[in-house]
């Protein structure tokens, strides 16, 4: 069964500045590819991508050619470094022009074109916060309509306070960040064969029906 990964790069570095979640989403892609995932991987920083909450905020907005792609693929992996204990402002935006997806439902059933695609997420830095960023982006997903798996995510932070990040702390040898990214490839990989498979049967506009004859 063919698969497709995206990686979103939420660094705020430019390329070609050395990126450390580059990095990481590179030991990631290769650990998908061993599962025979193909995958790309797309800097945001790189394009102009307009704030607001639609898929489309003009004629110099990137962000369609951005989420053609996330619609072309099964497996969606937003990576992010941490700034302030959070996610990175990028992602956060991120964030909010997949909003706009909620109001592409089909005719049919109203899905989003997010159903049946699996998200998960990674982070990195050298400082606290992955939990807080995970947190947020796995439920953002959940909200969009990615489908998250169990342990859709790995993080590396090192040791508490700042210090090397992770290119230099040699974080490709981590131990536990390796075993979270083996679980998030296997579970999501796994997850997106089940749904190519048996996708999603929910009808979200019987539903908003039967929602609003409840609701009198």
């Amino acid at each position: 069964m063919e698969l497709k990964a995206l990686f979103l790069n939420c660094t705020l570095k430019y390329s070609p500045e050395t990126s450390n979640t580059d990095a990481f989403i590179e030991k990631a892609a290769s650990i998908f590819q061993e599962l025979d995932v193909s995958t790309e991987v797309i800097r945001v920083a790189d394009y102009k991508v307009k704030f607001g909450t639609s898929s489309n905020e003009g004629d110099t907005d990137s962000w369609p050619k951005i989420l053609n792609k996330i619609k072309e693929v099964d497996l969606f992996i937003l990576a992010t470094p941490i700034w302030r204990g959070d996610r990175s402002s990028v992602a956060k935006m991120v964030a909010e022009r997949l909003d706009g997806i909620m109001e592409e439902g089909n005719d049919d059933n109203g899905q989003f074109p997010t159903y049946n695609k699996v998200g998960g997420c990674l982070v990195d830095g050298n400082e606290d916060g992955a939990k807080k960023a995970i947190s947020s982006i796995l439920f953002d997903f959940i909200e969009h309509g990615f489908t998250v798996p169990v342990n859709a995510f790995s993080y590396y932070v090192g040791k508490a306070g700042p210090g090397p990040s992770y290119i230099e702390a040699n974080g490709d040898k981590h131990k536990f960040t390796n075993n979270m990214l083996l679980q998030m490839a296997h579970n999501m990989v796994h997850v997106a064969k089940v749904l190519k498979a048996q996708p999603y049967p929910t009808n979200l506009l019987k539903l908003e029906e039967k929602a609003e004859a409840l609701s009198k």
